[in-house]
């Protein structure tokens, strides 16, 4: 059973989202909260599998209650927004989000990617790749420091790391790479290990902030 916890200042927008969760085989809304500083508190009461959280909020803003969620439970945090270049999008991902959704999208897309998000995998769109990639441009590109380890992966890794960040899935990772689907889950799992992180998501801004990728340019071309 997938435990939700739905957050949004919006009561319509949150009493929908549990409504139509809650109505799902195999999901469950176990909270609701109408701000950050309340969705940090029933993160840690309710110990929900996945967090719906809404970026924009008066107080403790999404951002914030990420970032506070993801340093003291496992719970997997799915942002939510109305624009999908939302100037907050990139920052709630580095917060630790496991993904991203419109608030407009379908509730079969948004059942799904709860499901998604709750197996341990990244929900990415291409947009906000192309977002995060033009914050990263505009920010300067690489950060400093994050390039030396880089060190600690192997090359095998690196070339996963890379293909992750160019948004390929594991059967097409695989495929470039003559290898089987478990050996790239092998490969995803260890670098996140040694990086650090959380999941796909952190793995493809990693990526971009350590400069492996660089935006427009496909090193295995």
């Amino acid at each position: 059973m997938v435990r939700v916890l739905v957050v949004d200042d919006q009561d319509l927008f949150r009493g929908g989202f549990s409504l139509i969760l809650d109505a799902q085989p195999g999901v469950t809304v176990v909270g609701e909260a109408a701000d950050g500083a309340e969705a940090v508190r029933k993160a840690v009461e309710l110990r929900p599998d996945v967090v719906l959280m809404d970026i924009r909020m008066p107080g403790m803003d999404g951002i914030e209650a990420t970032t506070r969620i993801c340093r003291s439970s496992d719970a997997r945090v799915l942002a939510l927004t109305m624009f999908d270049l939302d100037e907050y999008v990139y920052a709630v991902l580095r917060a630790g989000a496991s993904g991203f959704l419109l608030k407009d999208a379908h509730r079969d897309e948004l059942v799904a990617a709860v499901r998604v998000v709750a197996a341990g995998e990244a929900l990415l769109a291409p947009t906000v790749t192309r977002r995060l990639i033009s914050d990263l441009v505009r920010r300067g590109g690489a950060v400093p420091g994050l390039k030396a380890r880089l060190g600690e992966l192997t090359a095998r890794e690196r070339e996963t790391l890379e293909r992750v960040a160019r948004g390929m899935s594991n059967a097409e990772i695989a495929a470039a790479l003559y290898v089987s689907e478990h050996t790239v889950k092998t490969h995803v799992s260890n670098l996140l290990a040694k990086l650090g992180l959380r999941d796909r998501a952190q793995a493809v801004v990693f990526a971009y902030e350590s400069g492996l990728v660089v935006a427009g340019a496909h090193s295995w071309e």
